[in-house]
């Protein structure tokens, strides 16, 4: 006995194509035309365990802005030798346990005053050497406890700066490359800042000028004091010479009556 089949009643069902393909098609036209991918670091970074902590290197990443992505359990960030030209406000606020940030050998010229937003209690190490700053935004330190690395920077040597290094502490061996740019004052160019941070008053008041300024409040005041005694000791010693100078008034010589003179005759 032989099967009947209709020839053509099959074959638009073994013209469609697999199960698998058709979600695929599916996940394509609900995405916009594009597949989606499974989310990875960006590329040249990478995430790794280094001595017990979670650290996120992007080192020459080629990197023009700060990547996202970063897992936020990140301790360590190596951003350095890339092409970042500046940090914008709360750019790592996300990371609630970063203590290193490297931003050295970049090319930034801008620090926001609230880059380190968010990294108060945590931040414990920050470079920001071999970059184009010439001067940054002291509330960019305010409330961090860390120690960076400022050198190889073409610094303006201004109050700004001065008041960083009131703020941080400076990386063992780092101070003497903090030198002066062609942006400073003439007479500063090509010298390290830190020995003049004790000779010049860059904020009016530079280290070691708060007590020269107050040494000469206080002289001025005492001057000020000493000034009003001679002026009195001089005015009490010309008004006693007038009084010298005046002459002495005699008593009045009371007249003698002309009874009592012929009384006192009568008498005699």
């Amino acid at each position: 006995m032989s099967s009947y089949s209709t020839p053509g009643l099959c074959q638009p069902f073994a013209m469609l194509p697999p199960a698998s393909h058709l979600l695929s098609l599916l996940l394509v036209m609900g995405t916009g035309g594009t597949v989606p991918r499974p989310w990875g670091p960006p590329r040249g970074c990478y995430a790794a365990e280094e001595a017990g902590e979670r650290t996120f290197r992007c080192s020459q990443a080629g990197l023009s802005a700060v990547p996202t992505g970063i897992p936020n359990d990140t301790r360590k960030l190596y951003l350095d030798a890339n092409r970042l030209a500046s940090v914008p406000a709360g750019a790592f606020q996300h990371l609630p346990v970063l203590e290193e940030l490297d931003l050295s050998h970049n090319i930034l010229a801008h620090l926001s005053g609230a880059a380190f937003r968010g990294l108060a209690g945590t931040l414990r190490h920050l470079d920001l050497s071999a970059n184009r700053l010439v001067s940054v935004p002291a509330e960019a330190f305010v409330g961090l406890q860390i120690q960076v690395n400022l050198s190889a920077n073409p610094w303006r040597c201004d109050c700004a700066l001065q008041e960083v290094l009131r703020l941080v502490r400076l990386a063992p061996g780092t101070g003497t490359g903090i030198v002066c740019g062609p942006g400073a004052r003439a007479d500063l160019v090509g010298q390290e800042f830190l020995p003049l941070v004790g000779e010049e008053e860059l904020c009016g008041t530079g280290r070691g000028g708060a007590q020269r300024s107050t040494d000469v409040a206080l002289l001025v005041t005492m001057g000020g004091w000493l000034a009003l005694v001679v002026a009195y000791l001089a005015h009490y010693v010309w008004q006693n010479r007038e009084e010298t100078r005046r002459p002495l008034k005699r008593a009045p010589v009371l007249p003698v009556r002309s009874e009592d003179s012929s009384t006192l005759s009568t008498v005699v």
